[in-house]
């Protein structure tokens, strides 16, 4: 979560505030951290395929995994996928409502259910049985691809009134049940559409917001829609969870996802990397160097910043805000800077071996530093 900054009051986001419920051990809402989602794309018959997808993601820094249960198959490997995941599993469910209940008695955490196409009241009401007699949250996934056929035929299209109405009807469903666990998202693929219908639900209802731009696209076009979409929101104070929707590896939306929270300051972790784009005055290969260290500091948990920057037009200056910086120079060489301070020359060659060095030693430190207040406290 976000700290109050009051001496960058600039800086402040000044979130919404929801109800929280929890979706396995994970709060969602309320002042609970922005928690990181993403879907699994395996055969989820396939419980060993989905399950080293599962830990890939959770390595990565996913928070809760979403698997989909289309059919019986999927249904009896997802036991064995929740049995074996360090974090809450969603099932996704869609059509089938004996799939959720299914779901339900396998162990997911949440069960995620669409109001256009899980049936009628009824057939919700046994869900959210099923729900309530195993200890699962659901989540109401209205989509703009897939809503109810009256409000098609009341809006004439998918618009931000429907999709809100559709959630609300379905939210209505819930507590007429006397279920409260469960929160709620309004995806379309078009940013203005998600972003309206968005806006006008975190007006009408304390439920935790699960945030998404749907179907948004490859890695690059996907990556730009979800940082203009949840970004945006996201920095109105809109949003309890988030999942990049991309048509990529999962762990690229965790990636991602992380990012998005990490330039808004709203979650911290791992190295988070200021470097310049480069041009004729670099001192080094940036490009090529910032890859580099990239890969090799991605294990890396602990929240730190690194500057590098090829020359000192930017450089010292960058270098002044973060744990740890490289300004390149000339001759070959460049000059280190350890919590803003400049510390000591260092050639170009024995530059990444240093940095990456220099950082495992200080996210060592850091993490020492925090067990012992844990112990004191």
């Amino acid at each position: 979560m976000m700290d109050h900054n009051h001496i960058r009051p600039w800086r402040n986001i000044a979130r919404r505030k929801s109800r929280q419920i929890m979706v396995g051990s994970v709060p969602v809402g309320g002042d609970a951290p922005i928690s990181v989602q993403t879907m699994t794309n395996t055969d989820s018959g396939d419980a060993p395929a989905t399950i080293k997808q599962v830990l890939a993601c959770v390595e990565a820094g996913a928070d809760i995994v979403r698997v989909s249960v289309p059919d019986t198959d999927a249904s009896r490997a997802l036991r064995e996928v929740v049995r074996e995941s360090p974090v809450p599993i969603v099932a996704d469910i869609h059509f089938h409502y004996k799939r959720a209940i299914e779901a339900a008695e396998a162990g997911a955490a949440c069960l995620r259910i669409n109001p256009g196409n899980i049936g009628d009241a009824a057939r919700v009401r046994e869900v959210i049985k099923a729900a309530r007699d195993h200890g699962c949250s659901i989540r109401i996934g209205v989509n703009a691809g897939s809503l109810e056929r009256h409000l098609l035929e009341k809006y004439g299209e998918p618009c931000p009134d429907a999709m809100i109405e559709s959630g609300l009807d379905h939210i209505r469903i819930l507590q007429d049940n006397d279920f409260h666990e469960f929160k709620i998202s309004v995806k379309a693929s078009d940013v203005f559409l998600a972003s309206a219908a968005y806006m006008g639900l975190a007006d009408a209802t304390d439920a935790p917001i699960h945030l998404g731009i749907t179907e948004a696209g490859g890695m690059i076009s996907g990556t730009v829609k979800s940082a203009i979409g949840l970004g945006n929101l996201l920095w109105m104070g809109i949003g309890d969870t988030i999942r990049v929707s991309l048509s990529a590896d999962p762990v690229e939306e965790v990636k991602i996802g992380y990012e998005i929270l990490k330039s808004l300051g709203l979650r911290h972790r791992g190295v988070n990397i200021i470097s310049c784009p480069s041009c004729a005055r670099q001192g080094f290969d940036v490009i090529k160097t910032v890859a580099t260290l990239e890969e090799r500091l991605a294990h890396i948990k602990t929240p730190m910043s690194l500057s590098i920057i090829g020359c000192v037009v930017n450089g010292p200056g960058e270098a002044l805000m973060t744990d740890l910086g490289f300004t390149g120079g000339g001759a070959g060489s460049g000059m280190v800077y350890l919590a803003g301070k400049q510390s000591h020359k260092l050639s170009n060659e024995q530059m990444v071996e240093h940095i990456v060095e220099q950082v495992e030693r200080r996210a060592a430190e850091i993490e020492a530093d925090r067990a012992k207040l844990d112990a004191a406290e």
